[in-house]
């Protein structure tokens, strides 16, 4: 078959053809995802926590994972540590302070493959008490699958580590012994599965 252009005529498998990517929509499966931390209490032992409430969308570009973009929202009046008291006092101005900022969210910037396998260093914008900072993630690729109901699913861990006082959460009465009650640093420890919308 043959079409006419301005130059003259071409044959349409000549034609040079322009690949379209379409973007696929992935939420989190609540049932089987969580968003945890840990942090050392006393120097020594440590006081582990998850968010109870989050929503997370996740845009890739057909298969390929490390397209993600990446877009997660917290509350963090949902905070349990398994101590009421405990967690009162993280959602009080001492730390969340969640009458004034009722969000947390992280937007990544870039999704970049690490040294090891199945790796990838995941940068974004972490925002907790209306202050945004860069982090950097690590994310360990599970798989794409389908699970007994057919459903299609991506499964992925992230860790990362970061410094609480660097969000304003600076509350840190000393011990006697001159350490510190609540350690500086977050250990973000999360497990996600990922459903296709359609």
């Amino acid at each position: 078959m043959l079409c006419h252009d301005n130059l003259g005529y071409k044959n349409f498998n000549e034609m040079e053809t322009v690949e379209v990517t379409t973007k696929t929509k992935w939420t989190i499966d609540h049932a089987h995802s969580e968003i945890a931390f840990k942090v050392k209490h006393l120097m020594f032992s440590n006081v582990r926590g998850r968010f109870k409430e989050f929503e997370a969308h996740v845009y890739l570009s057909g298969g390929d994972f490390s397209s993600a973009e990446v877009d997660v929202r917290i509350n963090p009046a949902s905070i349990d540590t398994g101590t009421e008291p405990r967690d009162n006092h993280l959602r009080s101005a001492d730390f969340l302070d969640i009458e004034k900022f009722r969000e947390i969210s992280f937007i990544s910037t870039r999704l970049v493959s690490s040294q090891k396998p199945r790796n990838f260093d995941l940068y974004g914008e972490l925002n907790i008490k209306g202050i945004s900072r860069p982090v950097k993630l690590n994310v360990e690729f599970g798989a794409f699958i389908k699970d007994p109901q057919g459903v299609e699913k991506v499964l992925f861990g992230v860790t990362g580590k970061i410094s609480r006082q660097d969000w304003g959460l600076i509350y840190n009465p000393i011990l006697e012994t001159g350490g510190a009650v609540v350690g500086d640093e977050v250990v973000i420890q999360c497990e996600v599965q990922l459903v296709k919308q359609v």
